[in-house]
């Protein structure tokens, strides 16, 4: 059970209880993600603060939590109370779930530790069953652009190819986008994170598309550059470089090997083929529910491990002319990287003119 794990590390740490905030975390040991609902666990006991308005999802899809109803905007003070009972003195926080004026408040009345990283580290094994999901959704991620591939036309614009990806991806059965949508098209594919815009795609435009879903609560991300028409001949040549370092990197993949070990390997490929200045963000990150690790770039010191699962996805970017990025994601089994993504990965060319 996966609070088991969390209180044996509260055990170990001497820590007499986390609160937990964070969304991602709180649905990963089976509470709910609302935003009025704070999970507090100790070595024994997993408590939910929560009003009025989760009163019945917290009876009809949680179990196991001793449970507190609390007035809306007054949780700390029903909190703090609670932890005094239980003579709580030391308490560890997540980095990114409690608000700036809910810490100080905290530190006001206990001795507080922020832990960066022992709920990452303890999130990014993942079980036979997450590991299941997380491939449902790739898959499904690959029908979704099988699907879109036909509908993208000369004429059609950034914005329309967003809705349709958003359209697609919920009428499949996904939850919901892991994230907006990237669409960009012709020389705004030099941007990584260009989202959709009125611009209507041209013959000889690199479209850059990277999107995920939420399926079961776990996320998918892929990206896939595509071309309309005959490309020049330089985006021809990085998109084989970025393909070569994309698939290099993920061979490389294994157990044993840190995330600086693996980004190098694409980023060798890139900056030998002159490129390196323009591959200007990380080779990847950890794939789950959202916030996940490891990451890939050129400073992570993590250790990859049996189980973890992480995005690949090198890019190039040439400002005026246009980008390349793909990505898959990558699961270690049996001691090798296993890429989850089965859509081609070599240079798709369509398009009719839009009517």
């Amino acid at each position: 059970m996966r609070i088991k794990k969390l209180q044996q590390l509260l055990k170990e740490s001497g820590k007499d209880a986390i609160i937990i905030k964070n969304r991602e975390n709180k649905k990963y040991f089976g509470s709910l993600g609302g935003s009025g609902i704070y999970l507090v666990v100790t070595p024994s006991s997993q408590v939910q603060f929560f009003d009025g308005r989760y009163r019945q999802e917290i009876k009809d899809l949680t179990e196991g939590f001793e449970n507190f109803e609390v007035p809306q905007g007054s949780y700390l003070p029903k909190m703090f109370s609670w932890l005094n009972q239980q003579n709580i003195k030391n308490l560890a926080i997540e980095p990114n779930g409690l608000s700036i004026q809910e810490y100080c408040q905290f530190s006001e009345g206990y001795k507080v530790e922020i832990w960066s990283s022992q709920i990452q580290e303890l999130r990014a094994i993942k079980s036979a069953e997450e590991i299941q999901l997380i491939r449902n959704a790739c898959l499904m991620t690959d029908e979704i652009f099988a699907e879109l591939l036909p509908e993208i036309k000369v004429g059609m614009c950034e914005n329309e190819l967003g809705a349709l990806i958003h359209y697609l991806s919920l009428k499949k059965g996904a939850a919901a986008m892991a994230f907006d949508p990237i669409v960009a098209s012709g020389p705004r594919s030099a941007l990584p994170h260009g989202r959709p815009t009125r611009r209507a795609f041209e013959t000889g435009d690199f479209i850059t598309i990277d999107f995920g879903i939420v399926l079961d609560d776990y996320q998918s991300d892929m990206t896939r550059t595509i071309t309309l028409g005959e490309p020049s001949q330089e985006l021809k040549t990085i998109y084989q470089v970025v393909k070569e370092a994309q698939q290099a990197a993920a061979d490389f993949i294994r157990a044993g090997v840190t995330g600086q070990e693996v980004d190098a390997v694409a980023r060798k490929i890139i900056t030998e083929a002159g490129y390196g200045e323009y591959f200007s963000h990380g080779l990847g990150h950890g794939i789950g529910m959202g916030g996940d690790v490891p990451i890939l770039n050129p400073k992570s010191q993590m250790i990859l491990k049996e189980n973890m699962v992480m995005s690949v996805e090198p890019g190039i970017y040439l400002p005026g002319l246009g980008g390349v990025r793909i990505e898959d994601d990558v699961v270690i089994q049996n001691g090798i990287g296993v890429a989850l993504n089965q859509t081609t990965k070599d240079l798709v060319s369509i398009g009719e003119c839009y009517v």
